[in-house]
């Protein structure tokens, strides 16, 4: 697959392995355009790449990936510094940046690789995903909406996106981006 060294925001490498002190994240939550930008404003998000995550092939396109054959999601890859934010703290940014009720979409963008997922390193990512998940459904069900369709699943593989996808709205200021909350918060 033909992608970038670095980061075209911070000009940090995409590419592992990271410093021993960064930890690591996936998160799908629709197009991975806005979702990239989203978590590359946090304050200590080290670095950010598009991917894809979750299905069964070994080197997806993103042809592949839009077939729906593949089982793949579009995410993004996380690194992060611990000591500057929380895994909890990258939780309440996924949650609150996108609607995780509505099973196979975002938005406008429908299709299996749009679906809401968090792809776990590890036993505490994974439990803290749980806790926060069950939190904001409490949230969700008294504002009066629906169910969360969000799989919370072990990490097998991160595939990097195309190098036209990297950072695509910092390349395309004007690009798409369908990306949008709930309007609730997480805490």
């Amino acid at each position: 697959m033909n992608h970038p060294d670095s980061h075209f925001v911070s000009g940090n490498s995409i590419i592992g392995p990271f410093d021993k002190h960064l930890r690591q994240a996936v998160f799908g939550l629709g197009c991975f355009w806005g979702a990239e930008r989203r978590f590359w404003q946090v304050d200590g998000v080290h670095t950010t790449a598009a991917g894809y995550a979750g299905g069964s092939s070994d080197n997806p396109t993103y042809q592949d990936v839009c077939s729906g054959q593949t089982g793949h999601a579009e995410v993004v890859l996380v690194v992060f510094d611990p000591t500057v934010v929380s895994y909890g703290d990258l939780l309440k940014v996924f949650w609150e940046s996108h609607d995780p009720t509505q099973g196979d979409r975002q938005g406008n963008d429908i299709g299996s690789q749009y679906r809401s997922i968090i792809l776990t390193a590890d036993a505490a990512q994974a439990a803290a995903a749980r806790e926060s998940l069950t939190a904001y459904q409490a949230s969700l069900t008294a504002a009066g909406l629906g169910q969360i369709s969000t799989s919370i699943e072990p990490l097998q593989k991160f595939h990097y996106a195309e190098d036209y996808h990297q950072q695509y709205l910092a390349k395309n200021p004007g690009g798409y981006c369908g990306l949008g909350g709930t309007g609730v918060s997480c805490y």
